[in-house]
């Protein structure tokens, strides 16, 4: 890495300029973010259905429109026309309101996304940027934050116990993984040396913060897959065992809402992560560098901004195909356990990283040489490190004896217990052996229905030696 790396310590790049925006230049970005968000989800469904099918070896939407582009009007159109049913025992005002707050919060983000350089609108040199301002980042999570209030109060306010269940494991999901991915973004700001957004994107002129902060951008992007509830992290709508989670109660336009809520914060999250570490709208290299870098002007950023915007889409689809869904002691184990502590960790070596340049004259490459070094060493320690292994629960010695018809109908046994032998096998056995035996002195192996030696019964267990006569 060169002397740009990390370039920004004490100083920031230059923020975006709106100081020639008017309220109808205001007023057409904001349409236009409105816009391009509501086209953007009918294009990312037939997208995610497309590319599964094609993963799965099926042509998937093919009919509705060329190649089924047509196919999500379609399925929108259905929902709008869609007979809208209400719960009896909704909370009315908080069960309707819920999906509202849900798309309010996610049509809020891209106010501050950078899609653009400053270029020219009807005469009107601005950015092509809504508004920024020097905590712009925060701004995002809190926006991310309410947002969830919508799926919290959607699931409480039905009236019903599987979207309960769905808003608390959305609630416990979220300050898990939201904790880890604010912590994912403090690197980004000790790097960039601001929070604003166009800054940030200012800042990567000379590398994309992705490559130095690698681990930092690994945990922003798993942290993001669970803010958007999606696979393999969408316990607040596992079918599997809560039917539809948050969403069960809700039908034709209110369920559009939250799935369309959704998606939208898909493209944000895939906005903050092209902002933050790809570069924003910058040209990947070595498209950056022709003709002293006129693809970074106009209107080619918007290109740049878009194809690494479907990248993390595509991701997102990639992923939903490929893995399964996590246990909820697995998923919040991962969030508490692995993604803060290392989160944190990383903040710690950043920090380091940066002192030690701000106040001495280490050179970078010697010191990133070193602190590689030293990761290497400290994993190798941990192969070393002797296995520890879970000590094995204690069995009883004797299984406890069933009666399956205490209650008046039969149970089957739970661990630990074992049926009662049953007589009618002892005498059917009782009666082969006599009908085989070889005289009255002699003996004969008879099966009596009993515990196996792990505690199991089987209809082949224990023999048992009897005398004859």
């Amino acid at each position: 890495m060169g002397p740009g790396v990390l370039a920004q310590v004490g100083g920031t790049a230059a923020a975006a300029d709106f100081s020639n925006d008017t309220w109808w230049i205001v007023a057409i970005k904001a349409v236009g973010i409105v816009v391009f968000l509501l086209t953007s989800v009918l294009f990312a469904i037939w997208f995610e259905r497309k590319v599964v099918a094609r993963m799965q070896i099926r042509p998937g939407p093919n009919v509705h429109g060329p190649f089924g582009l047509l196919q999500s009007l379609a399925d929108a159109m259905k929902l709008l026309v869609k007979e809208d049913m209400n719960v009896k025992a909704a909370d009315k005002v908080v069960y309707i309101v819920a999906p509202m707050i849900s798309v309010f919060a996610s049509l809020l983000i891209f106010a501050v996304i950078p899609l653009g350089p400053a270029v020219n609108i009807f005469g009107v040199v601005t950015p092509l940027q809504l508004t920024d301002f020097p905590v712009a980042v925060l701004y995002i999570l809190a926006a991310a934050s309410f947002g969830v209030y919508g799926i919290v109060l959607g699931g409480w306010s039905s009236g019903s116990t599987y979207p309960l269940l769905g808003g608390v494991r959305s609630t416990a999901q979220v300050i898990s993984y939201e904790l880890a991915m604010g912590l994912s973004l403090v690197s980004v700001f000790l790097l960039a040396g601001s929070m604003s957004t166009s800054q940030i994107v200012g800042s990567q002129q000379q590398i994309w913060w992705f490559i130095p902060l690698l681990p930092a951008f690994v945990i922003y992007f798993i942290s993001m897959v669970g803010e958007v509830n999606r696979l393999p992290f969408d316990l607040p709508e596992a079918e599997g065992e809560l039917v539809s989670g948050f969403m069960t109660e809700y039908s034709s336009m209110k369920f559009a809402w939250f799935f369309l809520a959704e998606y939208i914060n898909m493209l944000n999250v895939s906005a903050i992560a092209t902002t933050l570490f790809f570069g924003g709208w910058r040209a990947p290299w070595p498209l950056s560098a022709i003709n002293d870098g006129m693809f970074n002007e106009g209107w080619w950023p918007v290109l740049w901004f878009l194809a690494k915007l479907w990248f993390f889409m595509f991701l997102f689809v990639w992923i939903r195909g490929t893995l399964l869904r996590f246990r909820y002691d697995q998923f919040m184990a991962f969030g508490w356990k692995v993604l803060i502590p290392v989160a944190l960790a990383w903040i710690v070596a950043v920090a380091i990283i940066q002192g030690v340049r701000q106040f001495t004259d280490v050179d970078l490459r010697t010191l990133l040489i070193g602190l590689a070094v030293a990761a290497l060493v400290v994993v190798g320690i941990t192969f070393l490190l002797p296995e520890r292994r879970r000590p094995e629960p204690e069995r009883p010695d004797e299984p406890e004896v069933l009666d399956a018809f205490a209650a008046g109908y039969p149970v089957p046994p739970l661990p630990g217990q074992v049926l009662p032998p049953s007589p009618r096998r002892a005498r059917l056995a009782e009666q082969r052996a006599q009908d085989a035996g070889d005289g009255p002195t002699g003996t004969a192996t008879i099966t009596a229905a009993g515990p196996a030696p792990d505690g199991t019964t089987d209809d082949t267990d224990g023999e048992e030696e009897v005398p004859r006569g």
